[in-house]
């Protein structure tokens, strides 16, 4: 029994013997496949390097249009300034004309101004001429008796006529009508229905309302003017009265 222990023993050492060189033998190997891992880390590396080294003359070349861009930019927005500047200079220049024109425009409004109130302060006194004499000559105009109000106010209302076309000869027209033929009329006669006077071998009708102030007892004169026949008062200027000849 000794005797197969002790062979055990040493059978045992042998194998030890064996197998620690050989775990030795591997380790070996992996120690010495870690020492090239290094320069594979170094030609890993480079290309990064180099892809870095790449990349920055690409963003070089990236910012040269973009800086290019702004160059071509400025000379364009120099050109689209000059314009501007150039129609500021031009107003500029047009402003003292269109100041001059305006200037002129209203000069002219004013001098046409001055002219009209000249114009109108030399009519003025005509116009005040005329007025004073229609004053004067409605406050001495003819003076009405009692009687005359009473009789003027108690006469009817005129039935008036139409415009005829009826037309007087020339020649007899001139021997009794007209301004330097004044007469008085009288009261008016019916006559058909209508309301008439008779004078110079004629018969007239009324075709407007009789004019307040006058009286049929005043002096008249008849005249043709405006294609048609008029009564006119000297005591009442500027007003006249249409009648018609009926023949």
């Amino acid at each position: 029994m000794k005797t197969i222990r002790t062979i055990s023993t040493v059978v045992a050492f042998l194998l030890l013997g064996f197998t620690i060189p050989s775990y030795a033998r591997q380790d070996k190997p992996e120690k010495q496949e870690e020492k090239p891992s290094t320069p594979k880390q170094e030609q890993q590396a480079k290309p990064e390097k180099q892809q870095e080294q790449a990349k920055a003359p690409k963003q070089e070349q990236q910012t040269k249009p973009e800086k290019q861009q702004q160059q071509a930019k400025a000379p364009k927005q120099e050109q689209q300034a000059k314009p501007e500047k150039q129609q500021q200079a031009k107003d500029q220049q047009e402003q003292p004309q269109k100041q001059q024109q305006e200037q002129a425009k209203s000069n002219k409004q004013q001098t046409q101004h001055n002219q009209q109130q000249v114009k109108a302060q030399q009519e003025q006194p005509g116009r005040n001429q005329q007025q004073a004499e229609r004053q004067t000559t409605s406050s001495n105009g003819p003076q009405r008796t009692q009687e005359e109000t009473a009789t003027q106010q108690a006469q009817p209302e005129l039935r008036l006529s139409s415009r005829g076309s009826g037309r007087i000869p020339d020649e007899r027209f001139r021997s009794h009508f007209g301004r330097g033929h004044e007469f008085r009329m009288g009261n008016p006669v019916m006559v058909s229905g209508y309301s008439r006077f008779q004078y110079g071998g004629y018969w007239f009708g009324y075709v407007q309302a009789w004019p307040a102030g006058w009286y049929y007892t005043d002096e008249f004169y008849i005249d043709y003017v405006d294609g048609g026949y008029y009564m006119y008062n000297p005591y009442y200027p500027g007003t006249r009265f249409a009648i018609t000849v009926v023949i």
